[in-house]
C-alpha cells in the first residue's frame, strides 16, 4: 500500500523533512519536464506501508497548476509508473476543492468521503457530489463513489446519529453509507502525537478496532465490485 499525505508524515514518525523529496517535488518535476525520482521520494515504514510524503509548501503548487498544460492530470502522471507496485494507493486530500483535489480525482478509481458528525459537515455534500460528477463527465469516466463514512462520532450524543438520517434521506439512494463509524476518542490525539499509529500505539483501542472494521468493510465492497465486474464482463463476451 502507498499513501500519498502530508500530515500522515510526522504522524508516522517523519519529523525531519528539509532534506526529502515531497510530493510537490514531484508534481514540480512533472509540469517542467524533469526525470522523476520516485525511489528517493517513497519513504517505507516498518508497518508496511509505503508514503510519498508532502508538507504545507504542497498549498503554493495551486498557483502553479495554474499555468500548467493539462494541470489536472499532474498528479496522474506522478503515480501512473508505479500503479502496478501496488495493490492501493491512498490519496488523502485536504478539505477543499481546489486544483489539487481535482487532481486527485482526475487519478482516482474511488473515493471515500469522512464526514465529521457536525452539522456543517454533512452540508457541503450536494456541492462535492457535483464536482465528482463534472470530473467524471469530463477529466475522469472511471471514478466512482465507494460511500460515506462517519468520523469524530460521540456516542454520548443523538448528533452522529442524526447526521447519519440527514444523509441516508438527501444521499443514501445514490451514494453507500458505510455502517462503520470512527469514534471520537482521546487515543488519536495521543497517538498522533507520538509518531505511532493507532495500531503500534493501542491496537485495542475503539478507534483502531473501528479502523480495522472499515477496511474489512471496504475490501469486501471492493472485492464484490469486482466479481460483479467480472460477470457482466463475461456478460458482454
Amino acid at each position: 500500500m502507498l499513501i500519498l499525505n502530508g500530515d500522515l508524515t510526522t504522524y508516522m514518525g517523519v519529523y525531519e523533512q528539509e532534506n526529502i523529496e515531497t510530493l510537490e517535488t514531484l508534481m514540480e518535476n512533472v509540469i517542467y519536464d524533469n526525470p522523476l525520482n520516485m525511489e528517493e521520494t517513497i519513504l517505507h515504514h516498518k508497518e508496511g506501508v509505503d508514503l510519498i510524503p508532502s508538507n504545507l509548501e504542497l498549498s503554493g503548487m495551486e498557483v502553479t497548476l495554474a499555468n500548467a498544460m493539462s494541470r489536472e492530470c499532474i498528479m496522474k502522471n506522478v503515480i501512473q509508473d508505479i500503479k502496478q507496485s501496488y495493490d492501493y494507493i491512498l490519496i488523502d486530500c485536504m478539505p477543499s476543492l481546489g486544483m489539487l483535489t481535482i487532481n486527485a480525482l482526475a487519478c482516482s478509481d474511488k473515493i471515500i468521503i469522512p464526514v465529521q458528525s457536525q452539522y456543517f459537515a454533512a452540508k457541503g455534500m450536494g456541492h462535492l457530489l457535483k464536482t465528482v460528477s463534472k470530473v467524471r463527465k469530463n477529466i475522469n469516466p472511471e471514478l466512482q463513489v465507494g460511500g460515506m463514512i462517519l468520523t469524530l462520532v460521540d456516542k454520548r450524543t443523538n448528533l452522529a446519529k442524526d447526521i447519519r438520517s440527514e444523509l441516508k434521506e438527501n444521499y443514501g439512494s445514490i451514494v453507500n453509507i458505510y455502517n462503520t463509524e470512527i469514534p471520537l476518542a482521546i487515543k488519536t490525539a495521543e497517538s498522533t502525537s507520538s509518531g505511532k499509529s493507532i495500531f503500534e500505539y493501542d491496537k485495542n483501542s475503539s478507534v483502531a478496532k473501528a479502523y480495522n472494521e472499515f477496511a474489512e468493510e471496504v475490501l469486501k465492497q471492493d472485492v464484490k465490485e469486482r466479481k460483479q465486474n467480472a460477470l457482466a464482463k463475461g456478460y458482454e463476451r
